[in-house]
């Protein structure tokens, strides 16, 4: 299913739906980024998608990044709680879904790469060579707060 991502675009349609989710900063040995392709927007991203019923927050960000990426991870931390609404993603069945996403710090405990019908390719990025890719700038400040070892979880 494709998607449109609309951030701080007074254009915007109008969220009909939340559904909380959660994504993972993943870090291999060398303190890459794992991330994926996606294949809804075509940008790159970090893991991560919905919370199903019956699993913690913590739970979904594994299942998600074992989904998407291959890669088995443990959860390590909080990065944030990301609840823009004015970030929306509106989908071609209608769905117009205002952002709730639960950011986890992970480090990756084993696994290997491998695509699923959310991610054409999966790849792990050096922090210096992020600006070489295309992500969207929400998902980009999720990576940046993950790499910055805040303090204190984001909260917005």
């Amino acid at each position: 299913m494709a998607r449109v991502d609309y951030f701080n675009d007074p254009n915007a349609p109008k969220a009909n739906s939340i559904v909380p989710s959660v994504t993972a900063v993943a870090l291999n040995e060398a303190g890459e980024v794992l991330l994926i392709h996606r294949t809804d927007n075509g940008l790159w991203a970090l893991p991560g998608g919905g919370v199903d019923v019956g699993e913690s927050a913590p739970e979904a960000a594994v299942r998600e990044t074992k989904e998407e990426t291959g890669f088995d991870v443990e959860v390590t931390g909080l990065v944030g709680i990301y609840t823009n609404p004015a970030h929306v993603m509106a989908y071609d069945d209608g769905e117009v879904r205002q952002q709730f996403s639960i950011c986890f710090r992970a480090r990756v405990t084993g696994g290997g790469p491998r695509t699923s019908g959310e991610s054409t390719e999966v790849a792990f990025a050096a922090p210096s060579r992020l600006d070489w890719l295309s992500i969207h700038p929400s998902m980009r400040m999720r990576i940046d707060h993950g790499l910055a070892e805040r303090p204190e979880p984001y909260i917005g």
